[in-house]
């Protein structure tokens, strides 16, 4: 195929400087894709595809009008495209055609989504010590950067990433080719992944350009004049957002660091587990988010969803929260009135985004002015209930100019019209009053319109012609229409100019000298209405951040209401928040799971006394300190439910919400970790237990002595006895080493034996009433009381249970019932230390089994008859022969002199010069596989 030239020429050679995925060209009233980009908007879209001819070659052609372009250009971002737009202007020898803006998707203004849309840069520092990240959405003007400079300072960055959760990320010169690090950026989030210019990311450069923007004394006032990498992140955002040309820079005026402590730290598993804002299987319904959302505004639902994914560590920003919703909460019948008011808001910042980028049309202004006017109503609605005036809110509303905000309602609303056209080049947008010089443009074109308008009339009574009418199109402009059966009555003065089927066209030239006044008036009132238009949205994007001040406001009034609607409808309770390490809830609830059923509320008892060993002996503390709870009991009876809502309730207390409980005391953490269940990840090489321990790791490494752990089976995926040292080793260093206020759910019942061990270890259990039925023919170890029948109580009680009631789960769940039966009668033989019969071995003697507790294995026994006289056959060894085979084995020299097998012997010396208190979990975890290993040889 030869080079293209012409129209198709041009386009390649604007997309091939576009460095977009997509280019839609202006071509006249139409934005055109070729060549391949044509047939990738055609699958995505289901647009038609032509084809255009250029010299001898032909190429596909899709194209969509110049008005409808904002729709599809949003399906494409979207969908992670990156498309360039190419505009059309008038030059001296024609037209020319450059691309003005790029639209991706961390730029994209027009989203209809209403959740945030962050771009974010993340850069490494020299040295791998430290990593900054910025974060801004271009829609609101929100513009947030940290540095983590830790040892934890990778993953950490990773779980930001993850709270954000955004649609662009530019990752930094070092980071963009770091497989691990973009392979879990890319499991954990749906973000494009864009590389930007390394310029952009040059210390010295990016300094420069946040000083240049945000102002020269900001970057010492916020506190990240050090944090290179913090400002390195920055400045690439900056430069990112200014030249994809998308105009929204002006609405970032808040530079808004963020330490390491402000923020409670969720990481992605923990978000996952406790189905923040999506439910395990993807879904909103069912989420805490979903639950607890009750706002009348977007930007009310958009705040929420933060307060939820970001909790606070701040206690007098929590405090002043409750005591937002408490009074709320009290005032119902003005919260009502309130929640009324605001459902009239729109979405003030992204309204002062499109301002600022020049998409605001009038409707958008008249958006602005409608919005701002509520302020006064809210002043008035806070100020006329006494509960609600001595609160917090008032001191949210104060935040706002609101004599500024006043002066701008009162200038829109005298510039524009009640119901403005809903694009600013087709007139009407403006009152008359506003500006002499229109209204003066605007009466000569309605006064010639008017002259057109009864021309007909005037003309059907001077000639005495019926069938007369007057119009106008693009072709012919004004017209007479005259039916052909009077055509030739016309005056003289009608020149035809068409003939149709059933009548004729003409004009007058008095009819041309007002047509052309007509057109020059309508050029004159479009142009001087579209300058009036840009100097008005130009002084709204002016103030810009006074839009954002009051949609933040709102937005968090919405929220607070919106907390406080829940509170009341459920009988939440507003938790006592402390410095403490306790955590006590007297008939917790979990949030979500009971408003599907009747939930047996549960208390919470961990209480706060030394957190270190200095600080025992330095009050004398002597015990009792209950920060370490084992959790035991059945399976399905409610262990993980209770432990989540432990979670959840910590949580919601740091959001500042009240909380499902009658009462609750709440230790401020400074993270929440969940190791909850686990699935394989196949595709990434790892199965559920490497995954279980990769969770694990990330816990023991991130945790600290201010944190709340959630542990839910640890040890489960792999033998019995490597998970029983696993969970035992973690229980250990949980408890010695990080300290952290920690539930433990197992079905190893030998870690109960730890509370006598630990000080700081406490049982509960989730009662049962009732015992499981006996196998056939076996004795019942049932109440008569209950005949074999349990039930879960869901209530949770101090001290440890000894059984999980698998076998009664298995038959709920309709396992067939034999082999019901047969587990029972296995069970039995179990706990009794008596051989098991293994049926349909084909070898048509019966063989037996007998489990060995000390060894974790099973061993073979042949049944008393079939091995020759009655009582003298010895239990199989592991090749078929007898106990006493392997101990004339053992008396030739087969083991060592102590009996035991000589790799067992060097796992057993191993093992005794193992400190368990002091070496690392995941070291400890490495030993054992070792030890396992040596053992199977």
């Amino acid at each position: 195929m030869t080079e293209a030239t012409g129209i198709v020429g041009e386009f390649l050679s604007l997309k091939a400087d576009s460095d977009a995925d997509l280019l839609a060209m202006q071509c006249g009233d139409f934005y055109e894709f070729f060549d391949e980009d044509a047939e990738a908007v055609a699958d995505e879209l289901d647009l038609k595809v032509s084809q255009k001819s250029s010299h001898g070659s032909s190429y596909p052609m899709a194209g969509v009008p110049v008005d409808d372009l904002t729709p599809y250009v949003s399906a494409l971002v979207e969908r992670g495209y990156r498309v360039a737009v190419a505009d059309q202007h008038e030059t001296e020898d024609g037209h020319a055609r450059e691309i003005t803006r790029v639209v991706t998707p961390g730029t994209h203004i027009e989203t209809s989504d209403d959740a945030a849309q962050y771009l974010a840069a993340v850069v490494e520092g020299t040295g791998g010590d430290a990593y900054g990240l910025a974060v801004a959405d271009v829609t609101t003007g929100q513009f947030h950067v940290t540095q983590l400079d830790d040892e934890n300072a990778r993953t950490r960055v990773q779980t930001e990433l993850y709270k954000f959760d955004p649609a662009e990320v530019l990752p930094g010169p070092l980071l963009r080719g770091d497989d691990d690090f973009l392979d879990r950026l890319r499991e954990r989030t749906d973000a494009a992944l864009t590389v930007h210019t390394k310029e952009s990311f040059a210390p010295g450069r990016a300094r420069h350009r946040v000083r240049e923007h945000f102002g020269p004394e900001t970057v010492e006032s916020v506190g990240i004049a050090d944090d290179e990498a913090a400002l390195q992140a920055a400045g690439a955002v900056l430069s990112y957002v200014e030249e994809t040309g998308v105009g929204t820079l002006a609405s970032v005026t808040r530079l808004q660091a963020y330490g390491a402590t402000d923020h409670v730290d969720l990481d992605a598993t923990t978000q996952r587990n406790l189905e923040l804002t999506e439910t395990m299987q993807g879904n909103g319904e069912g989420s805490l988010f979903e639950t607890v959302d009750h706002t009348a505004t977007a930007a009310g639902a958009r705040t929420l969803r933060e307060w939820l994914q970001r909790p606070r560590r701040d206690l007098g920003e929590l405090t002043r929260r409750q005591a937002g919703i408490g009074a709320l909460a009290e005032a119902a019948m003005a919260r009502e009135q309130l929640c009324e008011t605001l459902s009239d808001a729109y979405d003030l910042e992204r309204l002062a985004s499109r301002a600022v980028s020049g998409s605001a049309d009038a409707r958008d202004l008249r958006a602005v002015a409608e919005t701002l006017d509520l302020v006064g109503a809210v002043g008035e609605l806070l100020d006329g209930d006494d509960r609600l005036a001595d609160s917090p809110l008032t001191d949210a509303l104060a935040r706002i100019d609101r004599e500024a905000v006043a002066a701008l309602v009162i200038e829109l609303d005298e510039a524009l019209v009640e119901d403005p056209p809903g694009t600013v080049t087709q007139g009407g947008l403006f009152c008359r009053g506003y500006d002499d010089d229109l209204d003066e443009v605007i009466e000569g074109h309605e006064s010639a319109l008017e002259w057109l308008e009864t021309l007909p009339e005037r003309e059907k009574e001077r000639t005495g012609i019926t069938h007369l009418s007057v119009d106008r199109n693009k072709t012919d402009g004004y017209y007479i229409q005259v039916g052909k059966s009077e055509a030739d009555d016309v005056p003289a003065e009608y020149d035809q100019v068409k003939t149709l089927k059933n009548s004729k066209r003409f004009t007058t030239d008095e009819l041309q000298e007002k047509e052309r006044a007509v057109f020059r008036l309508e050029e004159q009132r479009h142009d001087l209405e579209y300058d009036l238009f840009e100097s008005l949205r130009d002084r709204v994007a002016q103030n810009a951040a006074l839009l954002q001040d009051v949609g933040r406001v709102l937005a968090e009034l919405d929220a607070l209401a919106s907390l406080a609607i829940h509170a009341v409808r459920n009988d939440w309770t507003r938790p006592e928040l402390t410095d403490g390490r306790e955590l006590a809830v007297e008939a917790g609830r979990h949030p979500v799971v009971e408003q599907t059923t009747e939930f047996v509320p549960n208390d919470l008892a961990m209480d706060g006394a030394a957190s270190s060993p200095d600080q025992e002996r330095a009050s004398g503390y002597a015990g009792g300190d209950r920060q370490f709870l084992i959790v035991t009991g059945p399976n399905m009876s409610g262990k993980s439910t209770y432990m989540r809502q432990a979670a959840l309730i910590t949580l919601l207390a740091q959001v500042g919400s009240f909380v499902p409980a009658r009462s609750a005391t709440v230790g401020l953490v400074d993270g929440i970790y969940t190791r909850v269940g686990a699935l394989d990840e196949l595709a990434q090489g790892r199965s559920t237990f490497m995954v279980e321990m990769q969770e694990l790791s990330n816990i023991l490494h991130s945790a600290t002595d201010e944190s709340l752990v959630i542990l839910d089976e640890v040890g489960r995926g792999t033998a019995t006895y490597d998970g029983i040292s696993i969970a035992w080793a973690a229980t250990e260093y949980l408890h010695n080493e990080i300290r952290a206020k920690t539930l433990f759910a197992t079905h190893y019942h030998e870690l109960t034996t730890l509370a006598d061990h630990l000080e700081r270890v406490h049982n509960v259990h989730v009662a049962v009433a009732g015992e499981p039925p006996a196998a056939r023919g076996t004795e019942s170890h049932a109440t008569d009381e209950t005949d074999g029948e349990v039930t879960f109580l869901r209530t949770v009680r101090d001290g440890a249970t000894d059984r999980s009631y698998g076998i009664h789960v298995a038959d709920l769940a309709g396992v067939p019932e034999p082999v019901v039966d047969r587990s029972r009668t296995v069970l039995d033989r179990l706990r009794e230390e008596k051989a098991i019969e293994a049926r349909g071995s084909g070898s048509g003697e019966p063989v037996q089994a007998v489990f060995d507790l000390q060894s974790g294995s099973f061993a073979g026994k042949r049944d008393d008859t079939a091995a020759g006289s009655e009582g003298t056959a010895g239990t199989a060894s592991a090749d078929g022969g007898t106990a006493d085979d392997a101990v004339s084995e053992e008396a030739s020299g087969g083991e060592g002199a102590s009996g035991i097998d000589p790799a067992a012997e060097d796992v057993l010396a191993e093992l005794g010069d193992v400190d368990v208190n002091e070496t690392p979990p995941v070291e400890l975890i490495a030993k054992v596989q070792a030890w396992q290993e040596m053992l199977e040889e």
